[in-house]
């Protein structure tokens, strides 16, 4: 199995060379630096390396806290590595998903994420009640005046979560949209988006409007991507969404494309719900004369 190792410093004066030395001791022939702090989930690097990363293949850390610096984010990314039939592996922690022990490790390491939050839920429960009962109303007391400057905080506050928030899931659909719009439906890009992600994680269409158009308003994505899509005939519908998982990940297999178009419940040219890798070549050989690759 292809061994991948990410290697991610904080800051400049650091130097990612013991790990990197690590990296290739473990046996990793491919090997990615960032500089990037561990608190911030939308990393290039990381993000076009799990992007990339194949069936099969282990992306190996020398720590866990060079990857994800919370619970949430690691078990986040070990999930999408696992969507994509790849495995994880740190070399200085107990973790290794290719084998029983390391999968026990992480499900021991879930469950004592979901009782932390169990706790913090019950003794915010707790608090609450004890405040009630002793006449105390909890809440902002500016906003149960509707004070205009506390609720213009609130707004601004929230807005700052939501950018937060998206943040963390940007590497999931960021470059999906800047590369198929406007040339492509929001239909399409949507399910091309859902194909490689859990049922968990789905976006729906409207869910994924709103986070582009926070996107564009702050800067981070053209406002072209919102312009309205061309009229396509419908022959070139199918080339152009395979180019669109092909150039997602060009060193995608024909297989893959295949097991890909299925989870989108897109039907072959004949109308078939199974797809074959002969049928996924043709149709990167027209999309290739069209111009679309």
């Amino acid at each position: 199995m292809p061994l991948i190792g990410y290697a991610r410093v904080s800051t400049e004066d650091q130097t990612p060379l013991p790990q990197t030395q690590a990296l290739k001791a473990a046996g990793c022939a491919e090997i990615h630096e960032e500089q990037a702090s561990g608190g911030n989930r939308a990393r290039p690097v990381l993000a076009r390396v799990l992007e990339r990363i194949g069936r099969g293949d282990t992306l190996v850390v020398v720590r866990i806290d060079r990857l994800a610096r919370s619970l949430s984010h690691l078990l986040e990314v070990i999930e999408r590595l696992e969507a994509r039939g790849a495995f994880f592996r740190s070399i200085q922690d107990p973790i290794d998903t290719a084998s029983p022990q390391g999968k026990f490790t992480l499900q021991v390491l879930g469950a004592a994420a979901e009782f932390e939050r169990a706790l913090i839920r019950e003794r915010t429960r707790a608090g609450l009640a004890s405040a009630r009962s002793q006449g105390r109303i909890g809440g902002n007391p500016g906003l149960r005046t509707r004070d205009p400057a506390a609720l213009r905080k609130v707004r601004l506050a929230r807005a700052d979560g939501y950018m937060e928030r998206l943040g963390e899931t940007a590497q999931d659909w960021v470059p999906q949209v800047r590369r198929l719009r406007p040339a492509m439906a929001w239909e399409d890009v949507l399910r091309i988006v859902n194909a490689p992600l859990p049922r968990e994680r789905h976006w729906t269409q409207s869910r994924l409007l709103r986070a582009v158009n926070a996107y564009v308003r702050n800067g981070f994505l053209p406002a072209t991507v919102l312009g309205r899509a061309g009229r396509r005939e419908t022959d070139d519908r199918l080339p152009a969404i395979v180019a669109a998982i092909k150039g997602a990940d060009p060193d995608i297999t024909l297989q893959a494309i295949c097991t890909r178009l299925e989870a989108m419940r897109e039907r072959t040219p004949r109308g078939r719900t199974s797809w074959q890798p002969s049928s996924v070549r043709i149709l990167l050989e027209r999309a290739a004369k069209l111009g679309m690759l």
